[in-house]
């Protein structure tokens, strides 16, 4: 057994780090939208005490720690440097064991899980999905339930039946400067392959061979974030073990949610005996596929890119992770392309992995505010970096009218590379404007 410590003292000083400043108010979405104290990270933290003292979850207290999106904005913004992520990964679990929930939402989150973590089940849906976006859409998307409405309003246009796969290895385009392996995700495989195949395509062309082990699952992001933590380790366990044979040096991840959590692995996989060394060992070969092109340093040839492209920041690529510079510098590089700020950057668009589709109406709030923002830049494309926010903001801008389109920073980068084909997919409109 590990000598960690006995986790009732460690989340005793975890909630003693906070002194209830109110740096993290302004920071906090919820905060900024209703300005509820139970709906910021100090009144949550307070919530958490309290649960801790009682041992028991209230419905109300469930219903403010469900309401927080885990932006993890309230971090960079804490002076005390409160782990406020701890804090509510502890609670979630808290309101999963101890809260009883409605009928509803019992089957709703119970649908969420039996499908998203599996790319199999994702990949059935995928000709259905063709379909009611080809032919039904318009008769039938108000007699749909209001989760499945959701859904299919959020799913990026599906076109064709096939999602396709990367091959097990791309070998790089000249000499070979590093060993990647490349988790392709879930959602990402199957309704963002595009994306994937640019990420394969930018590595490639900078001296990466990209092995992509056939057996990998989930990385267990959804459930990490939602408190079903033995689930998340299970699924942690299976990507670690699909990877370990791989011969990566790096693996590369291009969704900033599910980077986040594995490169959290140690933490997660603490108590495991047996996995706890391995865990450790495969989240430090862990990067976010940006911040692993700036480390490794440019090197491909570049074409221009005529285009005005805003930058919105995913949540767990800047809170999460701390990368920010490296996306922007990334796309600076880029001849021809101009970089425009989104104003907030630090502000959550709604997505926040599952919450838009549990907490809809705030989401929305969200997302509508975001999609604003995005429009002011004046930008022909906004790209950002993880697939929950390109379907949250594209949504959002339908609402509003615009038909900016939404690409993966990675999609982007490809645009520049020199003698590479450009794909089809669901961000092509942003291809077809870049040859203005």
């Amino acid at each position: 057994m590990t000598d960690r410590p006995d986790p009732g003292d460690d989340l005793r000083g975890l909630l003693a780090d906070c002194v209830h400043c109110g740096f993290c108010l302004s920071a906090c979405p919820t905060y900024l939208l209703d300005a509820a104290e139970p709906d910021s990270p100090r009144g949550r933290i307070q919530l958490i005490g309290q649960i801790a003292d009682a041992g028991t979850v209230t419905p109300v207290q469930a219903a403010h720690l469900d309401n927080c999106l885990g932006c993890l904005a309230c971090m960079p913004a804490c002076p005390s440097g409160v782990r406020y992520d701890r804090l509510i990964e502890h609670a979630r679990e808290q309101v999963e064991e101890g809260h009883s929930r409605s009928r509803r939402e019992r089957i709703l989150r119970g649908f969420v899980f039996a499908l998203f973590p599996h790319p199999a089940r994702l990949r059935l849906i995928r000709p259905a999905l063709w379909v009611y976006q080809r032919f039904l859409a318009r008769l039938v998307s108000r007699l749909l339930p209001g989760v499945l409405r959701d859904m299919a309003a959020l799913a990026p246009e599906v076109r064709n039946l096939r999602s396709g796969s990367l091959p097990a290895l791309t070998p790089p385009t000249g000499p070979r400067r590093a060993v990647v392996g490349l988790v392709t995700g879930c959602v990402q495989r199957v309704f963002f392959p595009e994306v994937n195949r640019a990420t394969a395509q930018v590595l490639a062309a900078e001296g990466c061979e990209v092995r992509v082990p056939r057996a990998q699952g989930c990385c267990g992001a959804l459930s990490a974030h939602a408190g079903r933590t033995e689930e998340a380790r299970r699924f942690a366990r299976g990507l670690i073990e699909a990877f370990e044979d791989s011969g990566a040096d790096i693996v590369v991840v291009n969704a900033a949610g599910c980077g986040a959590t594995v490169k959290d692995y140690g933490h997660l996989l603490a108590d495991d005996p047996e996995w706890a060394d391995r865990a450790t060992r495969f989240a430090a070969k862990v990067r976010d596929a940006t911040e692993w092109l700036a480390e490794l340093g440019p090197g491909a040839a570049k074409r221009p890119v005529e285009l005005n492209v805003a930058y919105q920041d995913a949540c767990h690529l800047r809170n999460g992770q701390g990368i920010v510079g490296q996306p922007r510098t990334l796309l600076n590089a880029v001849p021809g392309l101009e970089l425009r700020e989104v104003a907030e950057p630090g502000v959550c668009c709604g997505s926040a992995g599952i919450y838009n589709l549990l907490q809809p109406d705030t989401a929305a709030r969200l997302g509508d505010r975001k999609a604003e923002q995005v429009r002011a830049t004046g930008a022909d494309v906004l790209a950002t970096a993880n697939p929950g926010c390109a379907m949250q903001i594209r949504q959002a801008l339908r609402r509003s009218g615009s038909d900016i389109p939404v690409m993966h920073v990675m999609e982007v980068l490809a645009l520049g590379l020199a003698d590479q084909p450009d794909a089809e997919g669901p961000f092509s409109a942003g291809r077809r404007s870049s040859s203005r």
